[in-house]
């Protein structure tokens, strides 16, 4: 007996679009790992060197031989992470929204399973960024005592300026984006040096958009992130670091130069086909997310540990 397409199809095509557009501005870690498509669940990760973040000489003579580049070369592999989750919606509570328009239970469930999801993958790309046996011994520093952003008399802007100048000495390129834990941003905002330069331009609070500009930075954003321990004492995600690094505007390939990227499955996240449950009479919406941060360009990186 041939197959209707309702019965062919294994995915819900309207939530899917819903959570591949899914947004939350407490989660940043996108911000140095942006979302790039593969279209197997394992190989090698295309790492990049200094070679590949340099202006080349294209010019060829008559004759001559044309100069060649490649893109990355193979590195440490990967292997995507199959995250899965079923959202489930009483029976009860579908009638009772029928009731009242514009109530769609199905994208609001899905929505709160991928806040759960994306705050796994977040908690997987602060581990990478702020893993200090990562970087190379020219591209961190733990600051202590009178280096501390929260004091005054630190040197904040030359703090940034060497982490910068280091990213450039090891890859070609300044770093353009950076992530803060929010007592590194508190702190930031709140030194005396920082305030200095807006006391004649503007009384509103110091923002990251703001803090950017100083920095020579395209974007700054804070980690606002918490996670809960076993014993429910609750934690920032980012802790008390921040990661600077160069990432392009417009990621969209593997074979760009970039400090990381999230490796994810063609057509993920996805939402499958609800299916009705008899025993919980309720219907399930379920989720895969099949992905994996992983750290291509990490000599464009900075790390700067304990800056509170």
């Amino acid at each position: 007996m041939n197959m209707n397409p309702t019965q062919v199809r294994v995915v819900d095509p309207i939530l899917t679009t819903v959570v591949q557009g899914y947004k939350n501005q407490e989660f940043v870690g996108s911000t140095l790992f942006p979302s790039v498509p593969v279209t197997v669940s394992g190989g090698k990760i295309i790492e990049f060197g200094k070679e590949h973040f340099l202006a080349y000489n294209t010019r060829r003579a008559p004759g001559g031989d044309v100069k060649r580049i490649t893109f990355g070369y193979a590195g440490k592999p990967y292997s995507l992470e199959n995250h899965a989750l079923d959202a489930s919606v009483p029976r009860e509570h579908m009638r009772d929204a029928s009731k009242i328009p514009g109530i769609n239970l199905g994208t609001r469930a899905v929505n709160l399973t991928m806040r759960v999801l994306t705050l796994s993958l977040e908690l997987e790309q602060a581990e990478l960024a702020t893993n200090a046996a990562l970087y190379g011994v020219n591209n961190k520093i733990t600051l202590s005592g009178t280096d501390k952003f929260s004091d005054d008399t630190s040197d904040i802007f030359g703090t940034f300026d060497d982490a910068k100048e280091a990213v450039r000495s090891a890859c070609g390129m300044y770093p353009n984006v950076a992530i803060f834990g929010p007592k590194a941003f508190k702190a930031a905002k709140r030194h005396a040096k920082v305030v200095d330069r807006f006391k004649y331009t503007s009384k509103e609070s110091i923002t990251a958009d703001m803090l950017a500009g100083q920095l020579d930075l395209e974007k700054v954003v804070v980690g606002k992130a918490v996670k809960a321990s076993d014993a429910g004492v609750m934690s920032d995600v980012w802790g008390n670091y921040i990661v600077l690094g160069y990432v392009p505007s417009q990621a969209s390939q593997m074979e760009e130069p970039s400090y990381g990227y999230t490796y994810t499955l063609e057509g993920h996240p996805m939402v499958e086909t609800p299916r009705y449950n008899d025993t919980a009479r309720s219907w399930l919406y379920g989720m895969s997310y099949e992905r994996a941060p992983v750290l291509s360009g990490i000599a464009s990186g900075f790390l700067i540990i304990n800056p509170d």
